[in-house]
């Protein structure tokens, strides 16, 4: 594999990962009880943007890991996979 094709996946990851981290630990201004005027209740109070920063990036690295041992031992062929999802392969 190329360090190319390694980044664009990296990326890919980092962003799935990233949305499934932004709601963690998060409080609306209406929970809080604070609204800031001209703002959505529903808006975060305190969004945390640096830390779920940080824990995306780790948690994509760990995924990523994973995936590239996968990959690289080929642990999961294609064949298995698609025995998994009942696809009838070749």
């Amino acid at each position: 594999m190329s360090l190319a094709t390694a980044i664009a996946i990296y990326f890919i990851i980092w962003w799935v990962v990233l949305f499934a981290v932004l709601p963690w630990g998060v409080r609306s201004q209406h929970e809080r009880g604070a609204i800031a005027p001209g703002s959505d209740p529903g808006a975060p109070a305190i969004p945390r943007l640096k830390r779920k920063l940080v824990v995306t990036t780790l948690v994509a690295g760990v995924v990523f890991a994973l995936w590239h041992v996968v990959y690289t031992y080929r642990l999961i062929a294609l064949d298995d996979l698609a025995a998994m999802l009942g696809v009838p392969w070749r």
